[in-house]
């Protein structure tokens, strides 16, 4: 699990540790392995929000038109470390109020997932107002968990979602294009 990186081909763009409104402003990165999912060293450049379990990696935002793309890496446990209110509290609560409504969620490096309890989801759902909450490329048993908790009620998910080339786009290429699909999931 250590060889699993953030995705690094963005951050002439933008870096969450510059950016005086990121919840991960000022952070500085090692190269010493601390940080670990059930026993196993994780990359030293993910960052931690709180959890045991669940990283992530703001990959870029722009305030200007209100998103912001995440990187999600290890096991998104509600069950057990209710990660969500993690995820929610300590990243998605400071974009809010920077006035970021959309979220792209990349989780390709999302290991696992197991459900709990729905109010964190619902209250971020109820932040965006005018915007959305998307997951990428995430896995179809992740998909078929979260779709099991009715997830996919706050989250959209799945089908168009799975952009696999989202690499080779530019930032703002890749929110054009999901937002396009969100405009029509939404029948905006």
């Amino acid at each position: 699990m250590h060889e699993i990186e953030p995705y690094y081909n963005w951050q002439k763009y933008y870096q969450a540790e510059r950016d005086f409104r990121s919840p991960f402003f000022g952070r500085e990165y090692g190269q010493e392995y601390v940080n670990d999912v059930y026993g196993y060293y994780i990359d030293p450049n993910w960052d931690e929000i709180g959890s045991s379990t669940l990283y992530c990696k703001i990959l870029y935002t722009d305030y200007g038109a209100g998103y912001t793309i995440i990187e999600l890496f290890g096991e998104w446990n509600d069950t057990l470390h209710n990660d969500v209110m993690y995820l929610k509290r300590m990243v998605v609560d400071k974009l809010s109020k920077s006035r970021i409504t959309k979220y792209i969620l990349i989780a390709e490096n999302l290991l696992q997932f197991h459900g709990g309890e729905t109010d964190y989801y619902e209250e971020w759902l109820e932040d965006v107002e005018d915007g959305w909450i998307s997951l990428l490329n995430a896995r179809d048993f992740i998909l078929s968990e979260m779709q099991k908790y009715n997830l996919d009620s706050y989250i959209n998910m799945g089908g168009t979602m799975q952009i696999e080339k989202w690499r080779t786009a530019k930032p703002d290429k890749l929110f054009a294009a999901v937002d396009i699909l969100m405009k029509r999931r939404l029948g905006a």
